[in-house]
């Protein structure tokens, strides 16, 4: 086969599973570029050249692996650029005392560590022709280094990005970034030259000079390009190749000098104007082709070069959990000491510890030039890989541990929306407490959900308990290591989605229940598990959720609601908007169970709540059925309820073998059906996704679908012992 073609062939296979294993690895909570990382190593030796050798040799021959090194070093070169374009001096205005101190302690621990191992290791692992200073000063930066890119999506993926340990976390590993690669520049200098001699003195100071020089005379030419966008109010496509020629014409020139062509590249991005929008244009047309289809295959080079099958001796293997322990110690104790010392208490000490335990990819790109430089071995090099892999999987269960969520939701700061209510409700001093009733409203897209509001205000609000209704909008990132997921970004993107949020509120009538409404706003890798999550933390009453198609499933109780229905720990309720702004005529087909008790409880509580409001509970059974009548605990419910309430319910009992039909058709008369998930029904919250959904497609009103999880939860009991002494119902 022809080089090229197989070229693209393996670049066809590269991208297909670092994909598929990259989301894999998501779905399991961890960062996708450990997946991809780990989808490399699968392509090597390490697993398939071991499983099918033959194919592997044919499919990844030794003549294509330099047009795979070619492409992994241009990918390189500009995801160097977009980690220096997105290391905004911003981060570093915060805590920057406290956080150059650990940073700093953070890098002298694990390096020292790594250096007395370098003892241990030499003897037993380096190769030949490598002299000592380099293999150490090349080991010490492999421990020492924090990988800033998956650490800040990390943060951003826990909502950290607003909590102190957030923003003290982003300096300390943006301090730490620029420490170690000024590390990594030095060993690489030493290396080339074989010892610290004048010719690696001149390398460095060449270095600094150039830094200078970028730093100065390269920021004032790139302030004029920034002007020039924002006069244009585009990147156009000759301003772009300006930047492109720029990026490679700097890493060029750090070659030249005698450090890595990742470090011009990396310095054209640092020194970048951080003009918002310029950076963000920049960021989003570099990156998906960088990302895609560049990386996977530095990736790929990377596991073709990982034998995991040369650590065949048990004492290789411990050699390789001594250099994981040495490393994952070292950062630990070097922050957390330092965080200790800064009076950071021992629970936040402990997270900023395993926060800047994150190696990933920045590792990788350290690895790989040690062993392109001959300084490590292959041996090392796949003890080291292994060692950033592990350490970087570890990250996020032990920062859950540490720092779990019930935990940061204290620690961010929601701005809430201010709005003056027309009057003050406060309850009489003799009327007994009654506990606040909440609703938790997940919002997809604020523009098309004034309804769900609507009906969560008509379920909630009433002027016997007080209310609280949290519209909850989740961003989701598709990508954990694009410019979308970094901290700035994501707390544009979180202020962009509350402006919409607040627009949506602002159109509800009457103007009084906005005072009942905080939405809460947050970044997500998967929107069902963290409304399952958040409900689990704020324990509110219902949960709300509007129903929306699956792409990829017929069943309209499928996909992302089916799986908020199925695992939410709450009571929770999926609205069907067939349209219309009226909530006065409610139908509840009702079948004796406790998904339909919640129905008809729902339904009650909005009758308290309008004196408006009608109610017509339907029982339809089958043919010689024996008839079920409601249950105690409801009858006795009702009969607590005021006369003027109780003479707007009609309860009717109709005999049909069609259950569904009987309720499609008395639902043409209602503004609202509600029903429970019961097999009666057509819904059954055990079988969601493979049940019929013929009542959500035909049901001629809008339809509430609910859900039970518990019985405890009351959403009409508290309000009962105020209903008895009070006639009258008012509407807010």
């Amino acid at each position: 086969m022809h080089t090229v073609i197989l070229v693209l062939v393996e670049v066809l296979i590269v991208i297909g599973l670092s994909r598929i294993v990259g989301l894999g690895f998501k779905a399991i909570k961890q960062p996708l570029v450990i997946g991809e990382i780990f989808a490399g190593i699968m392509l090597g030796p390490s697993l398939f050249g071991l499983i099918a050798p033959g194919l592997a040799h044919s499919l990844f021959p030794p003549e294509t692996m330099p047009f795979l090194n070619v492409l992994s070093q241009i990918g390189l070169i500009f995801f160097m650029f977009l980690i220096g374009l997105e290391l905004n001096p911003k981060y570093l205005k915060g805590n920057l005392k406290t956080a150059i101190l650990i940073s700093n302690f953070s890098v002298i621990v694990p390096f020292a560590s790594a250096f007395i191992l370098s003892l241990l290791l030499y003897p037993l692992v380096a190769g030949g022709n490598v002299q000592f200073i380099p293999f150490a000063l090349f080991l010490g930066a492999a421990m020492s280094i924090t990988a800033f890119p998956v650490l800040a999506r990390i943060i951003t993926e826990n909502n950290l990005q607003r909590t102190r340990l957030g923003t003290l976390a982003l300096t300390c590993a943006a301090v730490d970034d620029v420490t170690a690669w000024c590390l990594l520049a030095v060993a690489i200098a030493v290396a080339r030259n074989g010892s610290i001699d004048g010719q690696a003195f001149l390398t460095i100071i060449e270095s600094l000079v150039y830094i200078g020089f970028m730093f100065t005379v390269g920021r004032w030419f790139l302030k004029r390009f920034s002007r020039h966008h924002r006069r244009a109010g585009r990147l156009s496509q000759l301003l772009l190749a300006v930047i492109y020629m720029g990026v490679v014409f700097s890493a060029l020139i750090t070659e030249f000098i005698g450090i890595h062509l990742i470090f011009g590249a990396f310095l054209l991005g640092a020194v970048m104007p951080k003009d918002e929008e310029l950076v963000r244009e920049l960021a989003i047309k570099t990156e998906d082709f960088v990302l895609i289809f560049l990386l996977p295959i530095f990736f790929a080079y990377s596991g073709l070069k990982t034998e995991i099958g040369l650590l065949n001796r048990p004492e290789l293997w411990l050699l390789c959990v001594l250099i994981i322990v040495v490393a994952s110690a070292g950062k630990f104790i070097g922050a957390y000491v330092a965080a200790r010392m800064s009076g950071i208490d021992k629970r936040e000490a402990s997270a900023l510890g395993w926060l800047m335990n994150t190696r990933g990819l920045t590792e990788l790109i350290v690895l790989n030039i040690g062993l392109e430089l001959g300084v490590i071995t292959p041996l090392l090099f796949t003890m080291l890989v292994i060692m950033a892999l592990v350490t970087t999987f570890m990250t996020s269960p032990l920062l859950e541990w540490t720092y779990p969520k019930r935990l940061i939701r204290l620690d961010v700061i929601e701005p809430k929306i201010e709005i003056e209510p027309e009057t003050e409700i406060t309850p009489e001093p003799s009327e007994p407490y009654i506990p606040q009733y909440r609703i938790l409203v997940p919002v997809a897209n604020p523009s098309t959900q004034k309804g769900l509001l609507q009906l969560a205000t008509a379920i909630a609000i009433n002027y016997r308990q007080s209310a609280i209704i949290h519209p909850l909008s989740l961003i989701e990132l598709e990508e954990n290591y694009g410019f979308e997921s970094t901290p700035t970004e994501a707390d544009r993107l979180i202020a962009e989605r509350r402006q919409k949020l607040e627009e949506l509120i602002n159109t509800l009538e009457p103007q009084l229940i906005r005072s009942y409404i905080q939405p809460i706003v947050r970044i997500s890798s998967n929107v069902a598990r963290e409304t399952a999550q958040i409900a689990e933390i704020e324990q509110p009453d219902l949960v709300l959720v509007g129903w929306h198609r699956p792409a990829f499933s017929n069943n309209r109780l499928g996909g992302r609601v089916g799986q908020i229905l199925s695992t939410t720990p709450v009571d929770v309720a999926v609205f069907v908007d067939k349209g219309g702004d009226r909530l006065e005529s409610l139908l509840v087909p009702y079948s004796a169970n406790i998904h339909d008790d919640l129905a008809l409880i729902i339904a009650l509580r909005m009758l308290l709540n309008r004196d408006t409001c009608m109610l017509q509970v339907l029982q339809v059974f089958p043919g010689n059925h024996i008839q079920d009548e409601l249950s105690y605990e409801l009858n006795a419910m009702i009969e607590q309820l005021p006369k003027s309430v109780r003479d707007r319910i009609e309860i009717k009992t109709v005999t049909s073998p069609e259950p569904i039909q009987t309720v499609i058709a008395a639902s043409e008369n209602v503004d609202l059906t509600i029903v429970g998930t019961s097999r009666l029904w057509g819904i059954e919250r055990q079988t969601l996704g493979r049940y019929t959904d013929q009542l959500a497609i035909q049901c001629r009103s809008s339809l509430l679908i609910t859900r039970r999880y518990s019985q405890v939860t009351s959403h009409l009991n508290s309000l009962l012992p105020a209903i008895n002494s009070q006639e009258v119902i008012h509407n807010p």
